[in-house]
């Protein structure tokens, strides 16, 4: 069957350019995803806005349409990525309002305006009117016109704050705020670890397994072929060690937030793409760009890092299960899910697309077809031992998940055809058919 590169299990737009998730939560019985969003062009180009899907299980979706524009002084270049937080009946939903003024601007040091802005709901897609409720002048004075990005939780009994910011000597960091009614903030502190590029976008602080985390994706960082192998990265810091480790080694991975489902698990979804990339999505042609990662649960390792796994729910999906050993070639139709265990050294090749191998503590995804990676190459990971892999397939987009998802590898695809032949060599597992989410539109 011919691959029109539509997706049955990653949440995408219909139409136009879709990045960051925005304003993740489980609200009034319904999961909420919030993402920004150029319903005027595939490329990103014209208004900056948010769309919303929600869904009461995550396997059932619904695309509202638009919710947020850019349809104020304050927020009339865009309306920028922000956090959903939920307080008794309300969602205070809190974004970035874009301000580029006229004139001879560097829009760094000059001629932005950050503004964080404020408006609630009652059922997540009819909004309140905007309330501004921090501008630059807010700011400490030794950052630039890049602070953006509000997330916002509770804690002692206080609202929290934290925003990614560019100091004027080009340094990253984040700083916090505190509330006690959500409207009035004031800045408490700031953190930083040096040589961590120029700027920290999407900021996210959560709790998880007892530890303290805080979730960036720095731009600027050096690159190297085992770290930040992409134009930008995302990671997250052991606040109290302050050692960072990327989320995701893979091409496609940004911007991921977190929030917690109403039985306590805490899930991350991310972009499935990155600005500025120098590889392509041919789906532009078609008048539509990127998709969201799949949902991903997320826990602590004895070693106190962070494991992702697909939400349980995907399981429900399963088809058609069969066995696959080392040796064998299996021919399976898109989407699918292969998971095992492997020996000390394995390859995994899906024909004429990817082959992902592990040799002496490295593990390699690489496209084998220019066609299918559409400009992607290789990307690489350390890893001591690899005793086990999870492989979900969809149409257009793979992510593998390693050592019970304590390495995560996510990339677009684009073969030609939904039919792939699996080989596998010191790899035994099982592979399944899987059935698509549904995914409507109230637009």
């Amino acid at each position: 069957m011919t691959n029109d590169f539509r997706q049955k299990l990653h949440l995408e737009p219909e139409k136009g350019w879709l990045n960051d998730p925005n304003g993740l939560c489980f609200f009034n019985g319904e999961y909420h995803v919030y993402f920004q969003y150029s319903p005027d062009s595939a490329e990103g180009k014209g208004r900056k806005c948010w769309g919303h899907w929600c869904s009461p299980d995550m396997l059932h979706w619904k695309f509202t349409g638009t919710v947020l524009f850019p349809d104020t002084p304050d927020d009339r270049n865009g309306a920028y990525s922000g956090c959903g937080f939920v307080k008794d009946d309300t969602l205070y939903l809190f974004y970035t309002g874009n301000v580029k003024e006229e004139g001879d601007h560097d829009y760094i040091t000059s001629g932005r305006g950050a503004n964080v802005i404020l408006v609630t709901t009652k059922d997540g897609h009819n909004m309140s009117g905007k309330r501004v409720l921090l501008r630059n002048s807010d700011y400490p004075d030794y950052c630039s016109c890049h602070v953006r990005d509000p997330k916002v939780w509770e804690e002692n009994g206080r609202y929290r704050m934290v925003l990614g910011a560019r100091t004027l000597d080009d340094k990253g960091c984040v700083l916090y705020y505190s509330s006690d009614d959500l409207i009035r903030w004031e800045f408490d502190e700031e953190l930083r670890t040096p040589d961590s590029g120029y700027m920290w976008e999407c900021p996210d602080e959560f709790t998880l397994g007892g530890r303290r985390f805080l979730s960036i994706s720095p731009q600027g960082l050096p690159h190297g072929k085992y770290f930040s192998q992409n134009v930008y990265s995302s990671g997250y810091l052991d606040v109290n060690k302050g050692v960072y480790t990327e989320w995701d080694k893979g091409f496609d991975f940004y911007a991921p937030q977190t929030f917690d489902a109403p039985d306590g698990r805490k899930i991350l979804i991310g972009w499935e793409g990155i600005g500025d990339i120098p590889y392509a999505n041919p789906t532009v042609q078609y008048g539509w760009q990127h998709c969201l990662t799949l949902p991903r649960e997320l826990t602590v390792n004895e070693r106190g890092n962070i494991c992702q796994t697909p939400v349980r729910e995907l399981e429900k999906l399963r088809r058609n299960e069969a066995q696959i050993k080392s040796g064998d070639t299996v021919k399976t139709q898109l989407p699918f899910e292969l998971s095992g265990k492997t020996g000390e050294s394995f390859t995994i090749t899906f024909e004429n697309i990817l082959k992902l191998e592990y040799r002496e503590g490295e593990i390699s995804l690489a496209f084998t077809s220019d066609s299918a990676g559409c400009g992607r190459d290789v990307r690489y990971a350390k890893l001591a031992e690899c005793s086990d892999v999870r492989i979900i397939a969809d149409t257009a987009s793979v992510e593998i998940y390693l050592n019970g998802g304590g390495t995560v590898m996510s990339a677009r695809m684009y073969p030609a055809d939904t039919a792939v032949n699996v080989s596998a060599s010191g790899f035994e597992g099982t592979i399944y058919r899987l059935d698509g989410i549904e995914v409507i539109s109230d637009e």
